[in-house]
């Protein structure tokens, strides 16, 4: 099989096509991602050429540009594939199939995954989470999605695509002449499976901006915090009180942004509202902007959802025409308002706000020391109130409403429908709106999950609970979550989901600081002697520890979250642990593999030992 290009060929450009991409961002260094991107979907990398000329261009150094360049995935220092071919490989997809979908593609490209083709027409790699658990295995090809993914299917796409046909020709021989929605719900399925009265019922065009507009800024942010509305991105964060703090900053300039960068393993549930509820969502957002008296607004768009881009672009040009972006949004002079699409390349740490910020700026996506908190000093050092999809659609509708009819939807202290992310071992994957309060045991019921072993609440960075707290509910005050629920049946392994999880951190950390970069590869390599049956009852208190110093000394929510995965299941599923923990005879501790570790050597020296090889002879 082809192990492809060793150092594949970089394709010509002149110094005049890139500035001229370049200009087209108003060789502004804050566009930094934006420019990189453009280069990498013309050129297919960004060369040593491309570094030097975007840096001089720009005013910036080249190892700025680069050090850009290298933090996103989707970004490239060497030449990818003309067709590029991204597996998802969240563990949903693992349990639905990705092995054999893989090695159907491998077969076919005849290169090996991580590869690109001699002749520079295909890549193959995976990817993390692309928010389409719900219809797994799933891949991006290029900017087009494919579901639902079998070796058959496979087998017919590369056929297709071998014939020379593009990817959207995948979708549909008339692509170009579909509308943008059309577009994207011929790729993927919305799998609304229960519509609740707040967001995916039916929906007034505007009510809550038209309503914002005879209230006084003050008097929407008093609205919006009188309906308990919480971030619902998983923080839970009052919305009105962080609107407040920076209504109330004294500065020249404001913002408002969108979080659409949902990396979380197993959470989709934006990417049903970015596509049947976009006007909403907008509307939201420019609700916010006359309350804390912003003009300028960016929706970050995660990289995954680039087959989304042209939808909500549209929207965005259809509202400026209608008067509800731009200046005097409908007619209210002062009241001025508009936003543009700052597209990701595949960080989920820029799910983070405050290296969601810095990827705005035209840097690598690194959360930023806080405090200052963003509302007081974000983006260009400018209050900055950021908040995910789902909140900006409440606000709108809320607005509508108004904040006791918010306020009485819910239970407890949680308030308002929440939408959740369904996949996993249930018959009835997808989406779902319902108040909060419902318990574990009825919710499985609702999404045909009775058979569950184990639930992940809130994704990675959440709660994994057994049947013995099917009792609990879903709430800020119990079960709390982003929205996602990932269902995993009693023939699951936990110590596998547990060590993907880990594993996924390890990907996705940003490397900044030690606790986190360190820490969570020592944690990795500790589930794997217990999956390997050579770990002792002493590792256990290992994990402990090295996961309490993680939490305490990571710079941001990545760090203090990622041990979860394995305090979760330490705590709720013990057994499993303390069954693979056994002290080793003669009380030596089985804490050194020596068969990993001659493997290295068994390669390099072309030959076996015959001391520790067991079979050797035979």
């Amino acid at each position: 099989m082809d192990e492809g290009l060793p150092a594949c060929e970089v394709p010509l450009v002149s110094d005049a096509e890139i500035m001229a991409v370049c200009e087209g961002y108003g060789n502004d260094p804050h566009r930094m991602l934006d420019i990189l991107r453009d280069l990498q979907d013309r050129f297919r990398c960004i060369s040593p050429q491309i570094l030097t000329v975007v840096a001089k261009q720009t005013g910036s150094t080249r190892v700025a540009v680069e050090g850009v360049a290298t933090f996103y995935s989707f970004l490239s220092l060497t030449p990818k594939g003309r067709v590029t071919i991204r597996l998802c490989d969240d563990i949903v997809d693992r349990f639905s199939g990705l092995a054999e979908v893989t090695e159907a593609f491998e077969t076919e490209l005849g290169i090996k995954l991580g590869h690109t083709s001699r002749d520079g027409a295909f890549s193959l790699d995976y990817t993390p989470c692309i928010g389409l658990c719900d219809q797994a295995p799933a891949a991006m090809i290029n900017d087009i999605v494919v579901t639902n993914l079998t070796v058959e299917k496979v087998r017919g796409i590369m056929a297709a695509l071998k014939s020379g046909k593009s990817p959207e020709a995948l979708i549909s021989e008339r692509f170009g002449e579909l509308k943008p929605h059309e577009r994207a719900t011929r790729m993927v399925d919305n799998n609304i499976r229960h519509a609740g009265p707040v967001l995916l019922g039916p929906v007034p065009e505007d009510a809550g901006l038209r309503k914002a507009l005879d209230l006084a800024p003050a008097d929407i942010v008093d609205a919006v915090e009188a309906s308990g509305l919480r971030g619902c991105g998983g923080a839970g964060f009052v919305t009105g009180r962080k609107w407040r703090f920076a209504a109330q900053e004294p500065a020249e300039r404001r913002f408002i942004f969108c979080n659409a960068d949902e990396g979380e393993p197993g959470t989709f549930k934006d990417r049903v509202l970015l596509t049947e509820r976009p006007h909403l969502l907008i509307e939201g957002m420019t609700i916010a902007a006359k309350a804390v008296g912003a003009k300028e607004g960016v929706l970050y768009l995660r990289g995954e959802y680039v087959y989304l881009r042209e939808l909500l672009q549209s929207v965005i040009e259809e509202r400026r025409e209608r008067g509800l972006l731009g200046p005097a949004i409908l007619g209210v002079e002062g009241f001025d308002f508009d936003l543009r699409i700052q597209m990701g390349a595949g960080a989920y740490i820029c799910g983070e706000e405050g290296a969601l910020i810095s990827s705005c700026e035209g840097l690598p996506g690194e959360p930023k020391t806080r405090p200052p908190f963003p509302v007081t000093k974000g983006y260009l050092g400018f209050p900055t109130v950021v908040n995910n999809v789902e909140t900006f659609c409440n606000v709108a509708r809320i607005l509508d409403r108004g904040a006791e009819w918010f306020h009485a939807l819910g239970a407890g202290g949680s308030h308002g429908t929440k939408l959740f992310s369904v996949s996993g071992d249930c018959l009835n994957p997808g989406v779902y709106e319902l108040a909060y309060g419902m318990t574990m045991r009825d919710f499985l019921s609702l999404v045909g999950g009775e058979e569950a072993a184990a639930v992940q609440v809130g994704g990675p960075s959440g709660t994994m609970i057994a049947r013995d707290s099917f009792h609990r509910r879903l709430s800020f005050d119990d079960l709390t979550t982003g929205g996602a629920i990932t269902i995993f049946g009693p023939e699951r392994n936990i110590l596998e989901i547990v060590e993907y999880y880990i594993s996924f951190f390890v990907h996705e950390s940003c490397g900044y600081c030690t606790p986190c970069r360190v820490g969570n590869v020592f944690l990795q390599r500790a589930i794997g002697k217990f999956r390997k049956g050579l770990a002792n009852p002493k590792d256990i208190e290992y994990l402990k520890d090295l996961s309490a110093t993680i939490i305490e000394t990571s710079r941001c929510g990545l760090g203090t979250t990622s041990p979860r995965p394995i305090l979760e299941t330490m705590e709720n599923f013990p057994l499993v642990y303390s069954a693979l923990a056994k002290p080793s005879k003669d009380r030596i501790r089985a804490t050194f593999d020596i068969q990993a570790a001659i493997d290295d050597a068994r390669k390099l020296a072309k030959r076996r030992s015959y001391i520790f090889d067991r079979d050797f002879g035979q």
